[in-house]
């Protein structure tokens, strides 16, 4: 599948639908993120049932400060709506596809149930 552009209108839509979506942090300036990103273009080909998006953090000012992020590029997965993973720094091919299995195994029910517990 290949990455969305997400932008402040797409945001929200995206990530609060059900299913897993990852989202890649970057801007244009930032050299590790030029260097992630064909790793995160070859995941999301291997990925179909996922949705892989990509926020410019330049263009996206005001999303990537409502999102907190100090540090790109950032991975963030969300599961049926539920930030479920974040992390600063560049991820090896490897890496990812591990951070996508152990989403895809999460128990949800716990993991709502631990959502709730902390609101």
């Amino acid at each position: 599948m290949a990455t969305v552009d997400l932008t402040k209108e797409t945001f929200e839509q995206t990530i609060t639908g059900e299913g897993i979506v990852l989202v890649d942090w970057w801007a244009d300036w930032c050299g590790p993120c030029k260097r992630f990103a064909p790793t995160y273009k070859s995941v999301s080909e291997q990925h179909e049932d996922v949705v892989f998006g990509k926020v410019d953090t330049e263009a996206e000012q005001d999303l990537a400060r409502a999102a907190g992020i100090s540090s790109i590029p950032t991975v963030m997965a969300f599961r049926d709506g539920i930030l479920v993973f974040a992390q600063p720094g560049v991820l090896p091919e490897s890496g990812l596809n591990e951070v996508i299995k152990r989403v895809k195994e999460l128990d949800m029910d716990k993991v709502r149930a631990q959502v709730e517990e902390q609101n």
